[in-house]
């Protein structure tokens, strides 16, 4: 899973990148040979895109930098832990939620996903199967039992997603 996201940031990266070296400075010169870079609605858009591609660039990097940090063996398996695919049974109401445990600072989520800096993935964090999670939220409070535990260790290609 992590080696996923670093080829699929790395990817986007060497996109980036192309654009910011390649793409971007020919618009640039392009624009800049339009004459008046005062009105130049094409020359401001190409600077502001610049900008953009820099900042994504920074955040990519940091990301994978952080990403490469991660030593996979100190991740649990037998419990809770970062790429770990969660199903739990609300008791009150007995229905099932999945839910998966994300690095923290992703940019984009799919729908129940959560990090584990959340309350959610706080609470669950190193609980094993059938252990209960009380989860404290401002309206009220949740108990969830964890009825099934996929680790990043036990994890196939596809059981994560």
């Amino acid at each position: 899973m992590i080696e996923a996201l670093k080829a699929k940031l790395g990817d986007e990266v060497s996109k980036l990148t192309y654009e910011l070296n390649v793409t971007l400075p020919s618009e640039i010169r392009r624009a800049v040979e339009m004459g008046d870079l005062r009105e130049n609605s094409e020359y401001k858009a190409a600077l502001e895109r610049q900008r953009l591609v820099q900042a994504r660039l920074g955040q990519l990097t940091m990301r994978l930098s952080k990403l490469s940090s991660i030593d996979v063996a100190q991740i649990p398996h037998d419990r809770v832990g970062l790429g770990s695919k969660i199903i739990v049974e609300d008791q009150d109401s007995k229905e099932r939620e999945t839910y998966h445990l994300v690095f923290g600072d992703s940019v984009e989520f799919d729908e129940r996903q959560v990090t584990m800096s959340s309350p959610i993935g706080r609470a669950m964090l190193n609980k094993m199967k059938g252990e209960l999670v009380v989860l404290k939220l401002p309206a009220r409070t949740r108990k969830l039992k964890v009825v099934e535990l996929v680790t990043i260790h036990e994890a196939k290609v596809g059981d994560l997603d």
